[in-house]
């Protein structure tokens, strides 16, 4: 048994050394973030099941504080979404600063697919095998063919249904989808706007000013599409059912979280040109001053946000945020990316503390299995639930840890299964294309973040959400 974990702990030393060789650290312990982010959603789900198992009782305000966070882990989510605007956009950050190689379309694509696909139809079809079957029946085909496409955040029918993370690959895959091309438009924009070239000062103040640009959009789409499914006969220039077509491709049914990606590429536009050896270097000792800050910033907005989601679904104790009730649907969700925006600038500019503790191996192990670990973790504690959670309702301390227990001995070495068989063989086929068609080196200006870094940290980037 020794044996067999020292075996374990190597194989997971090697593969944390393999990223450690093509990435700095400062941004491997992303990794480490990846995992909280997963682990959030994870016992956010074991929260609900407990609470709904009469295990505890969130209107307890006794602890109300303990309940606001305990309710606040779908927040975890919008980590991930953050985590894939700011990996995802560092390629085309580098281009748009320093005018380096523009990163091939064709290539994102390719490596996009291998990377969420696999694992995602391979967890689909088995769940619909082994726990939905009805989806095989010719009334659910088109409830099927959502998910298929990747639209199952787009209605009712199929928003948090069959397994409630997927809905979030659909907002994932979208962004994919959506990326390049917002790219190109920014490229557009500057190449316009500095003529003669322009300093990568200025161009990334006009980038800047292009992801103010789709945060506001966010905001703005995510308060209309709020206000038009709240009011299922309103209309706006158009008639209802054309505007219904408007809002299944632009809001869906809880929003596209484009505020959340572009506060992600923000914090990567600061930190692409931070890194530069020659024009980021004051920048850089600015932002690493100002960690500590951004840290403290960044937990006090999401413990905010916490106790407003708590008070506004749960207590209604709290009158002072009485006033704030109309903003929640609309401003929420932006409150909580803009904290997670603050806390990875913190650690990707932290000198030490919080580096290591999120560049600890078993939490970046923990984060490169995430993905499976996302997409699995709830029909599996459900099954626990079923079987085991209702007759163990008033144990109440022991019964939660049981819950905990279940995920540590089943769902992460499940999970790690999945990587190792279904993930891992498409990330190296991935990583053979790559090599066979890499173009040499381009552009004037060469001495920012190295591009195997850039394209390797955007490959792994966070593909997945929560219910």
């Amino acid at each position: 048994m020794l044996t067999g974990i020292h075996q374990t702990g190597t194989w997971i030393r090697k593969q944390l050394g393999e990223k450690d060789r093509q990435q700095k650290n400062n941004i491997a312990v992303l990794d480490g973030v990846r995992a909280i982010a997963a682990l959030t959603v994870l016992d956010f789900h074991v929260n609900l099941m407990t609470r709904d198992t009469h295990i505890w009782n969130p209107t307890n305000f006794s602890h109300t504080l303990i309940s606001a966070i305990a309710l606040a882990g779908a927040s975890g989510v919008t980590l991930f979404f953050v985590l894939s605007g700011f990996l995802l956009f560092m390629p085309y950050a580098k281009a748009l600063l320093f005018e380096s190689g523009w990163p091939s379309a064709r290539e994102f694509y390719l490596r996009r697919v291998l990377r969420i696909m696999p694992g995602y139809y391979f967890a689909l079809f088995a769940m619909i095998f082994i726990i939905h079957p009805e989806y095989l029946n010719p009334d659910h085909w088109r409830q099927l063919g959502l998910f298929l496409t990747f639209f199952m955040d787009s209605t009712p029918q199929t928003f948090q249904k069959l397994n409630g993370p997927f809905w979030t690959l659909a907002i994932e895959w979208q962004f994919y989808m959506l990326l390049p091309l917002l790219a190109l438009l920014f490229g557009f924009i500057v190449q316009r706007v500095h003529r003669s070239g322009g300093s990568p000062w200025k161009r990334s103040r006009t980038v800047a000013l292009c992801l103010l640009g789709v945060i506001g959009w966010g905001l703005f789409s995510r308060y209309w599409g709020v206000y038009f499914t709240s009011h299922q006969t309103a209309t706006f220039l158009v008639p209802r059912p054309v505007l219904n077509v408007v809002i299944f491709f632009l809001y869906g049914a809880s929003g596209k979280y484009l505020e959340d990606f572009a506060i992600g590429m923000l914090v990567s536009l600061c930190y692409v040109y931070a890194q530069h050896r020659l024009y980021g270097v004051r920048l850089n000792q600015f932002l690493r001053r100002l960690s500590p800050w951004f840290w403290g910033a960044g937990i006090l907005i999401l413990l905010f946000t916490a106790i407003w989601h708590l008070d506004l679904w749960y207590a209604h104790s709290i009158p002072w945020l009485d006033g704030l009730t109309p903003s929640f649907g609309w401003l929420s969700e932006g409150c909580i990316a803009a904290g997670f925006g603050l806390c990875v600038s913190a650690i990707l500019f932290d000198n030490a503390g919080l580096r290591w503790f999120f560049g600890l191996a078993p939490l970046r192990w923990l984060g490169l299995i995430s993905y499976s670990l996302y997409m699995w973790h709830l029909p599996i504690l459900r099954f626990f639930m079923t079987n085991v959670g209702y007759h163990i309702e008033g144990w109440g301390l022991p019964a939660y840890g049981l819950y905990l227990l279940w995920a540590l001995l089943i769902v992460v070495p499940f999970s790690f299964l999945l990587y190792i068989c279904i993930e891992k063989p498409f990330m190296k086929l991935s990583d053979r294309l790559r090599k066979k068609k890499m173009p040499p080196p381009q552009g004037r200006d060469q001495q920012s973040i190295p591009a195997a870094q850039t394209s390797e940290m955007a490959e792994r980037a966070s593909v997945h959400a929560v219910p």
